[in-house]
This record gives structure tokens, sequence and C-alpha cells, in this order.
């Protein structure tokens, strides 16, 4: 095993981080509340039933727990798991196929199985590791751009809550910065929990079942769903999250990642889960210095961030039913406030270096607008098009001073 798989010894004796901990809490809270809508509706739109969905979201939680504290506890790296929300979308773009949802279980699996050969072949970790550093910093700013708008937006869409979560943030982090999110969060899930929509959230499933599924292939099933899902996994998750991870020198080995993930989905694939990767967006949470000063510790969050999920799972009914019937825009508003400093040290490493300014701007700005191209989403197309503008400069010839 090479250094740069490892932290230092010494990083194993620095005990509990409390920060970590509440970023740990805060990304689980985050990747789940902000996006299990998407799961849903995905999951629905390729015939899955209220008890499938159910069954899809526990052993997600599962599975995206267990990964990550595996994964992390391992290799002491912040190495955090989510869902494939792009995936998702996908999903409900795609809609219901031949065999109805044992076949798109069918292509669950062999996703799956895809993102497990993917871990057998090992040029792909070099690949990230010679991704220059101003256009990873430009993709991470582009997907945390969107985000970060979030709470200004939600103004408009949710005055009341909206600003009394601002209102929080701002004047906590005037007296003490560190707990001005979690101050936030605390607002925010009491204003839902005050929500007309709450009483109806606890009336669903306090004990949610997992339901097996007997997985149907179909070719239809495999060219419209499985090859497309595995794609837009890739490269809109895993590619970027191992950006992420190196924007704060983090280097782990992609073969024992895509290997674990890749294995886990097609297991869980058999109670209607789908795919679980590296996160992107909650991964900075992680992995970044608002987690803790020491990088030593971080593995810390991620490993609480995954003992989250597993604790979402077993409120999989309830959790259905409250985040469908609260404003999505008011976790998203949190999680902005969550990321805006992410936000401003990747749009500095962006910058900060003239000479390769341009590419990484181009990379943050594609990255942002939400581009989606053959099922493949913009972070993806940031980085090939920032890459390729950093090619096309990187030996321009220096212009010379006018005589």
């Amino acid at each position: 095993m090479s250094s740069s798989d490892t932290v230092p010894a010494t990083g194993l004796s620095t005990g509990l981080s409390l920060r970590a901990v509440g970023a740990g809490l805060l990304a689980a809270l985050v990747g789940y509340a902000s996006s299990v809508a998407v799961v849903i509706h995905g999951l629905t739109a390729v015939g899955a039933g209220t008890e499938q969905v159910v069954s899809g979201l526990v052993l997600l939680g599962f599975a995206m727990g267990l990964t990550a504290m595996g994964l992390s506890l391992h290799r002491r790296k912040p190495i955090s798991i989510a869902w494939t929300t792009p995936g998702m979308a996908l999903l409900a773009a795609t809609g219901a196929v031949e065999g109805g949802f044992p076949a798109a279980v069918g292509a669950f699996v062999v996703t799956g199985v895809l993102i497990v050969l993917a871990g057998l072949w090992s040029p792909l970790g070099r690949w990230i590791a010679a991704i220059p550093k101003p256009l990873a910093n430009g993709m991470l700013a582009g997907i945390l751009l969107k985000l970060c708008l979030a709470p200004f937006l939600a103004v408009s869409q949710a005055p009341g809550m909206a600003l009394l979560v601002l209102a929080t943030w701002a004047v906590v982090g005037r007296v003490a910065r560190l707990y001005a999110v979690p101050a936030a969060v605390a607002v925010a899930l009491g204003a839902m929990a005050l929500d007309s929509s709450g009483g109806a959230a606890l009336s669903g499933a306090l004990w949610p079942g997992v339901t097996f599924v007997q997985p149907v292939f179909t070719w239809e099933a495999m060219v419209g769903i499985a090859l497309p899902l595995f794609v837009v996994t890739m490269a809109s998750q895993n590619i970027p999250g191992l950006a992420v991870l190196a924007t704060y020198n983090y280097a782990p080995p992609t073969r024992p990642i895509f290997l674990v993930t890749g294995a886990a989905s097609a297991l869980t694939a058999l109670g209607g889960a789908p795919t679980v990767n590296l996160a992107a967006i909650t991964a900075a949470l992680c992995a970044s210095p608002d987690a803790d000063p020491n990088p030593a510790r971080r593995w810390q969050a991620a490993f609480v961030g995954g003992i989250g999920y597993i604790l979402f799972a077993g409120l999989a009914g309830v959790t259905a039913v409250m985040v469908t019937r609260s404003p999505p825009i008011l976790i998203e508003a949190v999680a902005g406030l969550a990321l805006v400093g992410a936000f401003g040290a990747a749009l500095m490493g962006a910058v900060q270096v003239e000479a390769n300014r341009t590419a990484a701007l181009v990379t943050m700005l594609v990255t942002a607008s939400g581009l989606s191209f053959v099922g493949v989403g913009s972070a993806f197309w940031g980085l090939l098009l920032g890459g390729a503008v950093h090619l096309l400069h990187w030996r321009s010839p220096v212009s010379q001073p006018a005589k």
C-alpha cells in the first residue's frame, strides 16, 4: 500500500472530533433529505409500488451507511457514499420499461456488476490524479453554486421559513460561527415538524420492511436503464466524487471503492434499491477543513455520516411522506448555507492562478449550467470542456509586448 493511501499513524490517536461528528450528521441529513424525493419519483416512474419504494429506501440507507463506515474506517479518509441522484433523475425521465419493476431491478443488478468490473480496471484512478487542481476546484465550485443560491431562492418560495433559517444562520454565526449551520438545521427541522404535513407523515409505517423482487433481465431494460445508469453514475457521481476528494488532497484507491459500492448495489438491488456511489456534493462537507482542521480526523465525519444514513433507513416510511410534502427548497437552503465556505475555497482555488483561470471558469460555468447530454450530467462535461480549453492554452505562445 502506498503512503498516499493512508493517513499517518499519528492521525489515529487524535481522538473523537465533535466537529467531524457534527459535519457527518449534517452530511447525512442534507444528502438524504435534499434528494429523497428524486429517489422516490425515479423508483415509482419505473413501476415500483409503495412497499417497494420503502424497501428500496431502507436498503439504500444500509448500503450507503455500511459502505461509508467500512471504507472511511479502513482507509482513514472521508469517503462519503450517496445514492445516484442523477441516475434517479434518469429513471424518472425513462419511465416504465417492458417487464415492469422486476426488469428495472434486473437493470440495477447489472449496473452494480458493471461498477465492480470498473473497479478491476485501474487507469481511472490515474486519470483522476492527472486532473489539474484549478479544474477540479472549478468543477466543485460549479457543483456547489446552485445549492449555495438556494437559501436566497427559498425566500420567494417559502419566505417565512427561509427568512427564519437565514436569520438564525446570520445571528448565530456572528457570535459562534461553528454553530451557525447546526442552529439553522434545527430551526428548519422544527419548521417542518410544525407544518401541517407532519401529522400525515407520522401516520406512515414506523417499522418499514424489505420486499424481495425477483429480477427480470430484458434487453430493453439493459439498454434503456442499465447502461445509461452506469454511465451517469460513473460520470456524474464517481468521477466528480474522486475529484472532490483530490481537491482536499485525498487520493483513495479506486479499486476497493468501486468493488464495495458495486457489490453493495448489486446485492441490495434485489430489494428494489438502485445504485450507490461516491458522494460529490456532500463529500465537501466531510472532506473540507470545516469538518475538522486536522485532515487525519475528517474520516470520522464520513463514518458518522454512514451511521446517519442507517438511522434514516429506519424512518423510511415516515421520511417518504414528510419530505415529499415539505418544501424541498428549505432543505436545499440549509445545505447551501453549510456549503458557502466550501464554495468560497473552491472558487479561490479555481481562479487564483491566472494561466489556468479561463479553463477553470469554463469548467465551473458548464458544471453550474446543469447541461445534460446523452444522459451524462454537467460535472463530466464541465471537466471535459474545461480540460479541452486547458490543453488548448497549455502550449500557447506567450504574447510579446508591442514594439
